[in-house]
């Protein structure tokens, strides 16, 4: 494992990474802890914050181009952008399963299986991840 790639690379791409791990370690703890407490809200809030930060810092990353700057992945950052805050209206609404369904949807859709296309050959947690 070799960070040089990360470390090395622009800012955006730095922030989406880091903001990306954070919002992974607290989503698991988010999907494991106890729901509806005072810890969960305020973590969850973050989380947001993370999911919001990962979705708008991908706008300045363009190595996948198919139309202009913009690729496949930024349709998954506007719907990221779109879910997130319905699925935070539903829990103020009270609307738990709703909120539930599209926060989980968000963790599994919009982080982890995005984040796995991130060690596709080529791409820099490919390389950081099994070198060069």
């Amino acid at each position: 494992m070799d960070l040089a790639p990360l470390l090395d690379a622009s800012p955006a791409i730095r922030l989406h990474a880091f903001s990306a791990l954070a919002a992974l370690a607290l989503g698991t703890v988010q999907l494991v802890a106890p729901k509806g407490t005072l810890p969960h809200r305020t973590f969850g809030w973050l989380w947001s914050g993370l999911m919001a930060t990962v979705a708008i810092s991908s706008f300045w990353i363009n190595q996948m181009r198919w139309i202009g700057p913009f690729g496949p992945i930024h349709l998954l950052s506007l719907y990221v952008l779109w879910a997130l805050p319905l699925a935070l209206h539903r829990a103020r609404r009270g609307d738990i399963p709703r909120h539930a369904a599209g926060m989980t949807g968000l963790f599994y859709g919009g982080l982890v299986l995005a984040g796995l296309f991130t060690f596709w050959p080529g791409r820099i947690m490919h390389q950081v991840l099994f070198g060069g």
